[in-house]
């Protein structure tokens, strides 16, 4: 793209101008895309989802989209502005890191960053264990939470390896006037007592804009992507082919060995192993 910003409804004209190419698949990615293996190499079924999940939302999604990120970690300098960007705009607490920059090192010492946003998984731990149903996984491939049903039982957070959702302790936070009532997709405000995680802001890429993680990274890190259109795009108006931009850097998933199967993939750079490395 010519210019170096993504406006309003620019991204689903990008996503959308490229038909269908490719498997996309999981970690290693080149493993899964050889093996021939359904995409994201789950074959499944996870959970609450489609007409049920629906009723459960308080808006219908449309289902010409599968939503994914890709995480390039040789982008990443630390700065989280992703994770400022993200409680800006869901007007969360200083505790609420729906998005999480950690510093890490590797096996020789060398440190680096990562960012870690909800996994969107395709076999969510968080969602089998939830009691009510609280949780449940679009026809898009988000997992989102209904907070009118949550019951704050945490069970989900004790089930999440990611460590990736949080419960609403504060009731203190000072929400603006908001002209719509807070749904699964933009939970604002957060509901006291009940559990909040990341939402990939899909009501964001469905209107045609980047999630707030992505676009308010100034180093480009992130890309929103596309499984059904096989496309990302990133802040800086960079554009991939995403089964192509994953197979040829080795994209890796955090912690495969849950086989929770995520829709996040990143881009090693620095000889990182996601697995077995330490948190600083």
């Amino acid at each position: 793209m010519a210019e170096n910003k993504i406006n309003r409804r620019n991204f689903l004209k990008i996503v959308g101008a490229t038909t269908a190419a490719g498997t996309v698949e999981l970690i290693t990615y080149r493993a899964y895309a050889a093996s021939g293996s359904s995409p994201n190499g789950w074959n499944g079924t996870s959970g609450v989802s489609g007409s049920s999940a629906a009723s459960m939302a308080n808006t219908e999604s449309p289902t010409d989209h599968q939503w994914a990120m890709v995480i390039d970690l040789r982008n990443c300098n630390g700065c989280k502005a992703c994770t400022a960007a993200c409680q800006k705009a869901h007007y969360l607490t200083e505790d609420q890191t729906w998005i999480d920059v950690f510093s890490m090192t590797d096996s020789i010492g060398r440190s680096y960053f990562m960012p870690r946003p909800c996994m969107q998984c395709e076999n969510p731990p968080c969602l089998h264990v939830c009691p009510v149903h609280a949780t449940f996984r679009t026809d898009q491939g988000v997992v989102l939470v209904n907070q009118g049903r949550c019951i704050g039982c945490r069970m989900c957070m004790a089930a999440c390896p990611y460590q990736a959702r949080y419960f609403n302790w504060n009731a203190g936070v000072n929400y603006p006037s908001m002209p719509i009532k807070p749904t699964p997709e933009m939970p604002v405000p957060q509901r006291l007592g009940t559990v909040g995680k990341c939402t990939f802001c899909v009501g964001n890429l469905n209107d045609g804009l980047l999630s707030e993680c992505a676009a308010g990274c100034p180093m480009g890190t992130i890309y929103n992507g596309d499984m059904i259109t096989d496309v990302g795009v990133n802040s800086m108006g960079n554009t991939i082919k995403l089964s192509e931009f994953l197979y040829e850097n080795d994209a890796v998933s955090f912690k495969p060995s849950q086989n929770t199967h995520p829709r996040v993939w990143y881009i090693l750079g620095h000889g990182q192993n996601l697995d077995t490395d330490d948190a600083s």
